[in-house]
């Protein structure tokens, strides 16, 4: 792994666990065997990784993450399966918010936004609007065209 890579460990083992991507650009998979593949992340890529678990029970974890791969010298947070660790934008937990977040990433690549390129600011702000329970706003391409002018001019 290149050092400014940030590494995905993806796994899929039938009715025990899965995670997987949502979505993102990954720079670069390697498939480990028929259960386990990585893929690795360019500097400040944003990406969707949903872990689900379960047991003879049912569902133990369902959990949804949108992270930003690391950016060398910026804080990260320290994340089970990524190395060396991400910058968490979204992050839920129970199945109801998990349902919640799909709902609004299916709603925004219906505009036809990729979603590894909406602003980590709305990510953001999506998480603290789930953890509030308080509607959470659209992603319009205004919203998405401010974005980009801003990224443009920094």
């Amino acid at each position: 792994m290149s050092q400014s890579l940030t590494r995905v460990a993806l796994v899929f083992v039938p009715d025990k666990r899965n995670v997987w991507l949502r979505f993102g650009r990954p720079a670069h998979e390697t498939i480990i065997d028929a259960q386990r593949r990585t893929a690795e992340f360019a500097s400040g890529a944003v990406f969707c990784r949903i872990r689900w678990e379960s047991n003879a029970y049912g569902t133990v974890l369902w959990q949804l993450a949108i992270m930003q791969a690391a950016v060398r010298g910026e804080v990260q947070q320290r994340v089970i399966g990524i190395v060396p660790g991400a910058t968490l934008l979204l992050h839920v937990g129970t199945a109801g918010k998990v349902q919640a977040a799909l709902r609004l990433i299916d709603a925004i690549e219906a505009t036809r936004v990729e979603l590894a390129d909406v602003a980590p600011s709305y990510w953001r702000m999506v998480h603290n609007r789930l953890a509030a329970r308080v509607e959470v706003p659209p992603y319009t391409s205004d919203r998405h065209a401010a974005f980009l002018l801003r990224h443009s001019l920094a």
